[in-house]
């Protein structure tokens, strides 16, 4: 039997099954018009699907949950047109984190130096009461 590669110490399988969750739980929060923290949808995600935590202590877990946002957002934008990762605010904090921004930027949704607030609440307008695509 063949090794399954791994990214960020998660198999594919795995990888898989939190990117169907986050989608899920984040259009849950789109259709209630609310965000949600990191550390909310941590809990939420391994309640639901059985699998460990990400650990924030650590860099490499921090990224890790960056990277699931990502392909959160690759997967779903180009039916949505919102990023539905605009949901998803530090414990505390009143916007996106700083992948959000730059991940935006990456696709040619914001310039570099533009309104953050101004995009950030765009993307949240768009995605208030539609959950579901």
């Amino acid at each position: 039997m063949a090794a399954q590669s791994l990214t960020y110490g998660r198999t594919a399988d795995e990888w898989e099954t939190l990117v169907s969750e986050t989608t899920t739980f984040l259009e849950e929060r789109a259709r209630l018009g609310r965000t949600t923290t990191y550390t909310e949808l941590n809990a939420v995600l391994a309640r639901r699907t059985g699998l460990r935590e990400f650990r924030f202590e650590d860099a490499s877990e921090r990224a890790a949950m960056g990277h699931l946002l990502g392909q959160v957002v690759e997967r779903d934008f180009p039916t949505r047109g919102y990023m539905l990762s605009a949901l998803v605010i530090y414990l505390g904090g009143n916007d996106a984190g700083s992948g959000f921004y730059v991940l935006a930027t990456q696709m040619g949704l914001f310039e570099p130096g533009g309104d953050k607030l101004a995009f950030w609440t765009g993307q949240l307008k768009g995605l208030s009461g539609h959950g579901a695509s």
